[in-house]
């Protein structure tokens, strides 16, 4: 019978007490053991919330907030709670609820598969307390700490994106029109939470958050179309084969948009500047719809869609860097050190302040606003 030599037996033992010395044991520390199970349950519901998203939602209405002060001075407590609870009834809730309603339409996407519900890592009953929860005490934060405008603002966003935006994902492809309006709602939320009113200078980032939306949904359901029919998801671009329907319309919001910066500078709320540089910042969108809609490829999408990612932060920023502040307060031109002329044209933009804003026809009554109130058209 053939015997392994004592040096084979040496090295196979060897072999093994490297191996068990080497694998990691499981943790039998009690605390070691509840941190981990803490960090398992953090990154769930970070997931549940599509944190990501939501802090892009907390961007807009933190920008709102900041645009309705109309002054140099920001309340930072208020600016904080606004965001809070943005994040928790626009943000949270509303996501949570979106794949609650969701689960089966997500498990047979590639994309969404792996989302906490589908995959099974947390319980249909923990998302719904988590929704519940999340929801009541944002709305509980801006009614005690902004005002009950802004409050219901959140509220009404969160019934349209969970209740009526979600099912008709599954019915009608007018429901990215619908989801554009959800998106709109929190630079509103967060200028309300700040002035405690609602004016027509607030539609002005309402206004371009809803046109913006377009072209980023539209290179979204088009680079993801298969997946979107596997969910059975009804979307423009699965009834467009070529492209060319989503594109244009991707291309005709961007269009819409070029007003903005004239608007926002007739109406007193940001200097000259911005105009310059919102209307090349549109048009530097559009030429990449334009070239979509020629082409009508998978990498022309992908760079629309790249293209609108920039759009915002930058569109946002230009508001925050030329917004014009109230007649009470002094100009920050003026306190750089700036030219006269600079100094000159702020004076110009205060006297235009004190008449009423007086909306264009074209952007007041035959939408492409359908969410604009009626223009006051007098002088006080």
């Amino acid at each position: 019978m053939w015997r392994r030599s004592p040096l084979s037996r040496f090295s196979s033992r060897l072999s093994l007490s490297l191996f068990f010395f080497f694998v990691p044991k499981p943790y039998t520390d009690p605390m070691v053991s509840r941190t981990l199970r803490r960090h398992h349950y953090a990154r769930r519901y970070w997931e549940l919330s599509k944190a990501r998203l939501s802090m892009l939602v907390v961007a807009t209405s933190g920008t709102g907030y900041i645009l309705g002060t109309g002054n140099a001075t920001v309340n930072l407590s208020g600016l904080c709670y606004t965001c809070a609870g943005t994040m928790m009834i626009a943000a949270s809730s509303a996501n949570s609820l979106n794949q609650i309603f969701e689960i089966s339409n997500d498990a047979k996407m590639k994309r969404t598969m792996r989302r906490p519900l589908p995959s099974g890592r947390i319980s249909v009953p923990h998302a719904v307390a988590w929704a519940v929860i999340a929801g009541a005490s944002g709305a509980c934060l801006l009614a005690s700490k902004t005002n009950m405008v802004a409050a219901g603002l959140g509220a009404a966003n969160l019934v349209l994106y969970a209740f009526v935006y979600t099912p008709l994902k599954q019915l009608h492809p007018v429901n990215t029109w619908v989801g554009a309006v959800v998106g709109a709602i929190p630079p509103l939320l967060g200028w309300a939470a700040a002035s405690g009113q609602i004016s027509l200078n607030s539609m002005i980032l309402p206004a371009a958050l809803y046109f913006w939306q377009i072209p980023h949904f539209m290179a979204l359901a088009h680079l993801c179309r298969s997946d979107y029919a596997a969910g059975g998801y009804k979307m423009l671009s699965l009834f467009d084969p070529t492209g060319k329907r989503t594109a244009a319309v991707a291309l005709r919001n961007c269009f819409y948009m070029v007003p903005l910066g004239f608007i926002a500078y007739d109406w007193g709320l940001t200097s000259s500047w911005f105009c310059i540089e919102s209307t090349l910042l549109t048009m530097a969108i559009a030429a990449t719809a334009f070239s979509f809609y020629r082409h009508g490829t998978m990498e022309k999408a992908r760079k629309m869609l790249h293209a609108s990612l920039l759009f915002l932060p930058v569109f946002m920023s230009g508001l925050l860097i030329h917004r014009v502040y109230d007649d009470n307060q002094q100009p920050v031109l003026e306190v750089a050190g700036l030219s006269n002329s600079a100094s000159g044209e702020v004076i110009q933009t205060q006297r235009r302040k004190k008449r009423a804003a007086q909306a264009p026809v074209a952007y007041s009554s035959a939408a492409p606003f359908p969410f604009l109130p009626a223009p006051s058209l007098y002088s006080p």
